[in-house]
């Protein structure tokens, strides 16, 4: 344990479950980092994602971003592939960006998108990007024919939430330098869009606890049944 972290620990009282604005305003408080760190939303939830009925995934663009410049690879042909240029993706192509994904263990890219007739090209690669939660999926909006949008939603702080395998969600809802009420925002918009996800086959309590921390910084518990407060 560094001496930042043992400071900041100080400051939270493992055994309170925090307001979201209360929880927020720690979460800024106990960054003290020298770089701006990110910070982070963890939620437990009432599921077994070991059931195909059960799997909670999605995409929601965050009101005020990530704070992350991200690269946007595309496969598509064509006018796609020129849509794609123009609206801002990093990496356009098809068949060789598989090859060099495949050869040349190529990750040099945050998010992939495809429209629809380049999937049985970009299925090729699902043991590649499957396992980093980098391959495109319809329900999170990255197979689509309507690239300009997807890239939009993206480069504007779209961010993908997916349960683990231990019934978690990790996702990340903006950075220090947000300040509290921004945070607050994208906090908000994050449950809201995980609360909406619930499958219908979930038994019980849905969500069973929620934490935030900074990258470096300690876990700040949430109160689970005041998350939209």
């Amino acid at each position: 344990m560094g001496k930042n972290y043992i400071e900041s620990a100080k400051l939270v009282d493992k055994s309170v479950l925090y307001s979201v604005a209360e929880a927020v305003e720690l979460a800024v408080k106990t960054s003290k980092a020298k770089f701006d760190e990110t910070i982070e939303l963890a939620v437990r939830l009432g599921v077994d994602p070991r059931h195909a009925d059960q799997q909670v995934r999605g995409a929601v663009v965050l009101p005020h971003g990530t704070g992350k410049s991200v690269k946007v690879l595309v496969f598509a042909k064509g006018d796609k592939a020129r849509e794609a240029q123009a609206a801002g993706a990093e990496f356009v192509g098809a068949e060789e960006l598989v090859d060099k994904i495949q050869k040349e263990n190529w990750f040099d890219y945050d998010v992939v998108v495809a429209t629809p007739d380049m999937m049985g090209v970009v299925g090729r690669l699902g043991r590649i990007l499957g396992p980093k939660g980098l391959m495109p999926n319809p329900k999170s909006g990255t197979v689509t024919f309507d690239v300009s949008k997807a890239i939009a939603e993206i480069k504007a702080g779209k961010v993908e939430y997916r349960v683990d395998k231990t019934a978690i969600v990790h996702v990340p809802i903006g950075k220090r330098s947000f300040g509290a009420e921004k945070l607050a925002d994208n906090f908000r918009t994050m449950m809201e869009a995980i609360i909406k996800a619930k499958p219908a086959a979930a038994k019980g309590q849905y969500v069973k606890s929620v934490s935030i921390s900074s990258t470096m910084g300690p876990g700040i518990k949430i109160n689970p049944a005041k998350v939209l407060d």
